[in-house]
């Protein structure tokens, strides 16, 4: 295993929980992207501060990386679920996480 980069390492120490209503305004100017769960946080991140816009583009063909949605933030409200979020300015990048395989609500 390689060991990270040095900018991995910075965007993963800015990466923190965030409640929803500290990201609607991101929402609200068009600046916050959505990371499916299969995918690194941080990595994505990395990608898009690196502009490495073959593999951003990659993702947001096969649906992992997107604008986040009305519909996402009407359900994010809804369900108040566990946020994890990092800023790549102008982006502010978000994933939902879900709870550990096994465990209730998994």
């Amino acid at each position: 295993m390689h060991e990270p980069s040095p900018l991995y390492a910075q965007l993963l120490g800015e990466t923190a929980r965030i409640a929803w209503s500290e990201l609607e305004p991101f929402f609200a100017r068009g600046k916050l992207l959505r990371v499916v769960g299969e995918l690194d946080l941080v990595s994505v991140a990395e990608a898009v501060a690196n502009d490495e816009s073959q593999q951003v583009a990659s993702w947001i063909a096969g649906g992992l990386v997107e604008l986040l949605r009305v519909e996402t933030a009407a359900d994010y409200v809804a369900r108040d679920p566990e946020l994890w979020a990092v800023v790549v300015a102008p982006w502010v990048l978000v994933q939902e996480r879900h709870t550990a395989p096994g465990t209730a609500g998994g």
